[in-house]
């Protein structure tokens, strides 16, 4: 079997416990790991053909509203892919923030223009963070532990994100006002 796709492993864990069509793996997604782990429709729905080729999940037929709709569910073997994958040591670390990408870049601005790439970061941050929480009260207390343990490290980390920036905005207004003084 040919090495399997993060995106592979994000359905395996999301049909493990609810047999899912491609569309709800897809809402389950948006509503919980894009925050830190995205998939696309682009993604998924090519990710459940190998994964069904594989044997790892098998799809059932069932028709909603004249529509049709196959709905996932984990086999044994997918099962112990995905245990397999848990206990090996993570190999993917990527932050990907087009923020802080430009904010890299912004000695080629005015000053003011550059820390606006801060305050736009800093806002983005806010808002994520108040999704987060929305989530939180809307999750209660889980059965499963983990992804209220990830859902806290990411409302921590937005609030930190969001603090940095403004500590940020406040150094390069100081030196800017150091440059003008000095």
């Amino acid at each position: 079997m040919e090495q399997l796709s993060a995106t592979a492993y994000v359905i395996l864990g999301f049909v493990r416990n609810e047999p899912r069509s491609g569309y709800e793996i897809k809402a389950v997604v948006d509503n919980s790991t894009r925050f830190f782990w995205a998939a696309s429709y682009g993604q998924i729905y090519p990710e459940l053909k190998r994964l069904a080729e594989a044997g790892l999940i098998v799809g059932s037929d069932v028709p909603t509203g004249g529509r049709r709709r196959t709905v996932y569910e984990i086999t044994a073997d997918g099962e112990e892919e995905l245990r397999a994958w848990l206990r090996q040591e993570p190999e993917t670390f990527e932050m990907r923030d087009e923020g802080l990408l430009k904010l890299f870049f912004a000695d080629a601005l005015p000053r003011e223009e550059a820390v606006a790439i801060l305050r736009s970061m800093r806002d983005k941050r806010r808002a994520v963070n108040a999704q987060l929480q929305a989530l939180k009260q809307m999750k209660g207390e889980l059965d499963d532990p983990f992804p209220m343990i990830v859902l806290q490290g990411g409302l921590e980390f937005t609030e930190w994100f969001a603090d940095w920036c403004e500590r940020m905005e406040a150094r390069l207004l100081d030196s800017a006002l150091d440059e003008r003084s000095g």
